[in-house]
């Protein structure tokens, strides 16, 4: 008796291998086995041409020529990602292809970053090390190299979703004197928990001290950040983002900073993601830019691919994906 083939899936990257031997154990796997490099466009092209699952990194765009390529036997999409700005959410739904994502996860491991990158700038540590590291650094000088503090300051969070609240939690540690938030809705139980005050939008730019963005990225929240937000802020607070780039208009941070509209910015994310050398934000010394580190911790990483990989079994199984974009 001739057994039935397995569904054959396509993984853009490198991927830990506890979520690579559940995927092997049914399907068979081809794989754009690098660790650091995306899948060229041309060779995600070739690689998901007939198969029947995709799974895929926030670094791969998933329009509708990748899934042209994949054809009629392609049964799920899944990301080893919260967000899925990446993929054509749209044209999925429209040819049934259930998209999975992995969500609940990294909330802990984003919101310890947040507040790293948080204290870097406040603190300016990266200015701090690097007089050290280049020979600069003068005897102790009263007020040399002061920045700003938490405690009792405005402490404001844009976005009060699962890491907007786990950013809240670990602030109170620092003791800050109010945490103000704005969100699309109130969430009035979480708030209360918290001793987080809802405010607007405009208020938020304007009694903030430091400002963390977390909101998810929108056509609503797309450059919600420009100038003339920034301008609102006052010209000694921080903002930080660990979102996505285009919550802020680069181009208009930039001149921000250099103006002295604000004093400082931490990014995460940026637009496009490896920023180029020579971006003018690398050059400034009161904006601290990460390699999108929000969500690596080891265990945090692990599990999401295991999600991702569960997801996209479900999928080819004709089952109910574990998290599915909605």
């Amino acid at each position: 008796m001739t057994s039935e083939p397995k569904p054959v899936v396509y993984v853009t990257r490198s991927i830990p291998e506890s979520a690579l031997r559940l995927i092997e154990r049914r399907c068979t796997v081809l794989q754009w086995d690098s660790v650091y490099d995306p899948v060229p466009r041309e060779k995600l092209l070739e690689g998901v041409s007939g198969v029947n699952g995709i799974y895929c990194l926030l670094t791969d765009t998933i329009d509708k020529r990748v899934l042209d390529e994949a054809g009629l036997n392609l049964k799920v999409v899944s990301t080893m990602s919260v967000g899925y700005n990446h993929i054509d959410i749209q044209e999925c739904n429209r040819r049934n292809i259930p998209v999975g994502f992995t969500p609940g996860l990294h909330a802990d491991a984003t919101a310890e970053l947040a507040i790293a990158l948080l204290l870097m700038t406040s603190r300016r540590l990266v200015e701090a090390a690097y007089l050290v590291k280049s020979g600069r650094q003068c005897a102790w000088t009263p007020l040399d190299m002061c920045g700003a503090t938490l405690s009792g300051s405005t402490v404001g969070i844009l976005g009060l979703g699962s890491i907007g609240i786990a950013v809240a939690q670990k602030l109170k540690s620092f003791g800050p004197t109010r945490i103000i938030y704005s969100s699309r809705t109130q969430k009035r139980k979480e708030a209360l928990r918290l001793e987080a005050e809802f405010v607007s939008f405009e208020r938020l730019l304007e009694e903030s001290d430091s400002l963390i963005v977390c909101c998810a990225l929108t056509e609503e929240t797309r450059h919600l950040i420009d100038m003339s937000a920034l301008k609102r802020m006052k010209t000694t607070a921080v903002l930080v983002n660990i979102s996505r780039g285009d919550v802020i208009d680069q181009g208009d941070l930039y001149n921000a900073l250099i103006e002295g509209d604000i004093a400082a910015a931490g990014l995460d994310v940026t637009t496009p993601e490896p920023l180029p050398i020579d971006h003018p934000l690398l050059d400034l010394p009161n904006c601290v830019v990460l390699p999108h580190v929000g969500s690596a911790i080891l265990e945090t990483r692990t599990a999401m691919a295991v999600l991702a990989a569960k997801n996209l079994l479900a999928g080819l199984n004709n089952e109910p994906l574990l998290t599915q974009v909605p």
